[in-house]
């Protein structure tokens, strides 16, 4: 279907490129992780990384607006530009609450989550860079985010169950909790994309 029907192809290539941001904000914020000796840097440089998808977000939905027929449905296209942009929206949110709540070294538990979240991203961005090629390659790929997404959520379900169990501080307490929260809600973004692509897979084969 994809080959039978006049499209704008740059789209595709946007939604390539939207991935690839999406990567580079998880693994920045992975490094940051990582490497904790300056979290306000990590958090500055992962709003910059936030801030080149805002501005690819809005030229996608520019786009939409002026193109007469386009090559994926225009609420898939819309909901998509969306969903990915929420993903880079909670990666900043995660590195802000770290410098936010000043917290001192990340958890174990934390680092589990964001690791998570790169594989997520890099799931994501490579369906995404079969948008228009290879349906079977996507599906693959949505199932393997299904199952990462189920996996941050025992992860973060263990981790608040745990905090429960040992913290003291209430205050302490409620910072790791909404902490563990966003992050694995970032993991829930990357399933809502992965949806949308099975849809417009189902819509095009």
């Amino acid at each position: 279907m994809f080959g039978l029907i006049p499209k704008e192809e740059k789209f595709f290539a946007m939604f390539q490129e939207m991935g690839q941001i999406i990567v580079s904000g998880a693994e920045r914020l992975k490094l940051m992780m990582d490497d904790y000796d300056n979290p306000a840097e990590g958090q500055r440089a992962v709003k910059d990384i936030e801030h080149q998808g805002d501005v690819l977000k809005h030229k996608i939905i520019k786009m939409l607006n002026t193109t007469f027929i386009t090559p994926l449905d225009r609420e898939d296209i819309y909901g998509l530009a969306t969903a990915l942009d929420s993903i880079l929206n909670l990666i900043d949110a995660s590195a802000q609450r770290f410098v936010m709540y000043r917290v001192e070294q990340p958890t174990t538990e934390a680092k589990e989550l964001v690791f998570i979240i790169v594989r997520c991203c890099h799931t994501l961005s490579s369906a995404l860079n079969h948008l228009g090629k290879c349906h079977d390659d996507i599906h693959e790929q949505c199932v393997e985010l299904n199952s990462l997404e189920n996996e941050a959520d025992n992860v973060c379900r263990e981790a608040i169950s745990r905090l429960f169990d040992e913290e003291t501080d209430p205050i302490q307490l409620i910072k790791w909790k909404e902490i563990y929260e966003i992050l694995e809600r970032t993991t829930d973004r990357c399933e809502d994309a992965a949806n949308i692509l099975e849809s417009v897979v189902v819509k095009n084969a």
